[in-house]
């Protein structure tokens, strides 16, 4: 669920290519990380890489805007950095990710 919505998120509001790539870290956390080409990190993930952690969703009318508040509240730690914004640079854009324990 929790790629699902990063994935999603790249392919809704990006206008380019994006990937997932998955990593098994030697100590049983698995790291999900999704790259699109647009360099803004969005707000709930703008803030500093951290740990769990609540923040305020979406009012309950919203028709949208909880996926990465999902995917904060339930990954044990998060982040995501801005490559840049030159369409002509390798790796502009930005990486959303984020790591659960096995």
């Amino acid at each position: 669920m929790l790629a699902s919505e990063l994935v999603t998120n790249a392919y809704r509001h990006t206008r380019g290519p994006c990937s997932l790539r998955l990593t098994a870290l030697s100590d049983g956390r698995l790291r999900v990380g999704v790259w699109d080409s647009h360099p803004h990190v969005p707000s709930p993930f703008a803030e500093p890489p951290g740990e769990r952690r609540t923040t305020p969703a979406p009012p309950g009318d919203a028709e949208g805007g909880r996926g990465l508040h999902l995917v904060r509240a339930c990954a044990d730690s998060w982040g995501g950095w801005s490559l840049g914004d030159d369409p002509l640079a390798r790796g502009a854009g930005k990486l959303l990710w984020f790591e659960v324990r096995g």
